[in-house]
């Protein structure tokens, strides 16, 4: 009996403790699922980060990432408040966002709660770029808060940054001058005239002696004197007046041709002119039509009116016969005007070269015209010899281009003031003015009323320049699309594809050499992992001493030798 006893006793006695034994490990496990603060920091590693890009990128002076955390399940304790604040590491100094706050289940506030049970939890980055951000981390600096109690989470660094590719855009803007009409050689054309009698052929001898051919032989004479005038071509074109059948003009006409072919040889003698090209006409209504809007005929709009309603001739001829007052006009003032041979030469006056235009202005500049000084002006090449230029154009001639490729020159020059003043008295509908004005916009970097401008002037240098404020404004697509088909600005163009990833047409676009455009070429070689192609274009780059700095951190050549 004692032993049953004993052994109730004992067994009770070891439940009892079986029981404390299980309520000390319920509590240890409970300690393990509601993690300390210090071992929410030493087990921070488990605590999964990710960033969006992976290596930042500056877009429109702006950076900006994607962070996701992952909490694993009972690590978030449910009674404290997590601080998280990210900060941008870069050489000469470090720039800190305002931190996002998270909160156990547990406490009462109003931060973004995560759950026990572990939770993914996404935030935007954004910094403002400042310049040394090129060559920058991103790292999460953390704390754990329980009541008055904080303790400093592991700095865990998530990207790598940052890249500034998009500021190689040139963006001083396009602003081309405008062209001069200056003509090295310049077409003209002397003509004489044979006149003759209703329905006759023969050359009377009196049109030979006439001041039509006299007046044409002697312009061939000062021809011959001239060294800088040629005569090119010749020609001999006969008419008939628009009477009668046309048949019987045509034979007409092509009678008139041979006899004032003979009469052409005649009166040339002795001069080199070139042989004529012979042509006969016929009936001359384009003569007609402009004799008769020339003329001082009453009834001129209604016979005009006649020849734009009928294009058979023999219909014309008759409905004009019917109107018997205005026939009987015409065939006194108009008609025999129309019974013609014309006597042409085609003429080429030589202007003066660029180097002849260079002494005049130093010589004779009086014998310089508004087109003859915008030339010159473009042929110098100091911009103060430009300005001197374009004042005097506009002091002699008040030239509105000048005035334009003065503001042009000044705005070039970086002298946005001057320039502002200039284009203000132009005419402010003029695309290449309204450009011009997106130009200084654009060095304000009031990006929007550049693009208002360059949209609206449409011209070549304003889609070039409309490239620029999509780049910086970070719409590359649009960039791409617009700078593709636009010639002079290989740069951006080629730029616009890289940021773009569009490596192939990059590549493609290349037609121009300078350090940029073989700093650009460096980048696309290191993006195809050509580390002979970054070497070979950096070298060329290095001839402008900025691009060599700026490779030093350029995010772009990371894992190069440079």
């Amino acid at each position: 009996m004692c032993i049953f006893v004993g052994l109730a006793t004992c067994l009770i006695y070891n439940m009892h403790y079986m029981k404390r034994f299980f309520v000390f490990l319920a509590a240890a496990a409970l300690t393990v699922a509601c993690a300390s603060p210090e071992k929410m920091a030493k087990l921070a590693e488990n605590v999964k980060v990710e960033c969006q890009p992976a290596v930042l990128e500056v877009v429109a002076g702006s950076i900006d990432a994607t962070v996701n955390v992952t909490y694993p399940k009972d690590y978030f304790n449910p009674n404290v408040v997590v601080e998280v604040t990210p900060v941008l590491v870069y050489q000469g100094g470090e720039a800190a966002m305002k931190p996002f706050k998270y909160q156990g289940e547990k406490v009462r506030n109003n931060y973004k709660v995560v759950s026990k049970d572990g939770q993914k939890v996404t935030e935007k980055i954004h910094f403002d770029y400042v310049e040394g951000m090129e060559k920058s981390y991103l790292e999460l600096r953390g704390k754990v808060i329980a009541g008055s109690k904080s303790i400093n989470l592991p700095t865990r660094k998530v990207a790598d940054g940052a890249n500034t590719t998009y500021m190689l855009v040139k963006n001083a803007g396009n602003v081309s001058f405008k062209a001069d009409n200056y003509q090295e050689v310049i077409s003209s054309t002397t003509e004489g005239q044979i006149k003759y009698l209703v329905n006759s052929a023969e050359v009377r001898g009196s049109e030979l002696k006439g001041n039509s051919v006299k007046e044409f032989l002697a312009a061939l004479d000062k021809i011959a004197q001239d060294e800088r005038t040629t005569v090119k071509s010749t020609e001999i074109v006969a008419y008939a007046s628009p009477e009668g059948s046309v048949d019987k003009n045509n034979k007409l006409s092509d009678n008139r041709s041979k006899s004032a072919t003979k009469a052409w040889d005649k009166v040339t003698k002795g001069y080199e002119a070139v042989d004529p090209t012979v042509r006969s006409v016929g009936e001359d209504w384009e003569g007609f039509q402009q004799l008769v809007s020339q003329s001082n005929l009453e009834d001129k709009d209604l016979i005009l009116r006649v020849l734009s309603m009928y294009s058979d001739p023999a219909v014309r001829e008759n409905e004009i016969r019917n109107m018997s007052q205005v026939y009987t006009a015409l065939k006194g003032e108009v008609l025999p005007e129309l019974r013609r041979a014309r006597l042409i030469a085609n003429v080429e006056f030589k202007n003066y070269s660029n180097e002849e235009l260079l002494d005049l202005l130093e010589n004779n500049e009086s014998l310089l015209d508004e087109e003859a000084l915008l030339r010159v002006a473009s042929l110098v090449r100091k911009p103060a010899q430009k300005e001197e230029i374009f004042k005097k154009a506009i002091n002699k001639f008040n030239s509105e281009r000048a005035k334009f490729n003065l503001a042009a020159l000044y705005l070039n020059q970086g002298k946005d003031e001057k320039a502002q003043a200039g284009l203000n008295e132009l005419n402010a509908n003029d695309p290449d003015v309204i450009n011009a004005k997106g130009v200084l916009a654009l060095h304000k970097q009031d990006y929007t009323a550049a693009e208002t401008a360059f949209r609206k002037a449409g011209t070549d240098d304003a889609k070039a320049n409309l490239g620029i404020v999509l780049i910086e404004t970070g719409r590359y697509d649009e960039a791409a699309q617009v700078l593709k088909d636009v010639d002079g600005c290989c740069n951006n163009t080629v730029l616009a594809y890289i940021l773009t990833d569009q490596l192939d047409k990059a590549k493609a676009t290349v037609h121009c050499r300078d350090p940029r455009v073989h700093y650009l070429k460096a980048i696309i070689s290191a993006r195809e992992g050509d580390a002979e192609g970054v070497k070979t274009n950096l070298e060329n780059a290095f001839k402008n001493k900025a691009f060599k700095e700026r490779a030093a951190t350029d995010i772009e050549f990371a894992g190069y030798t440079l």
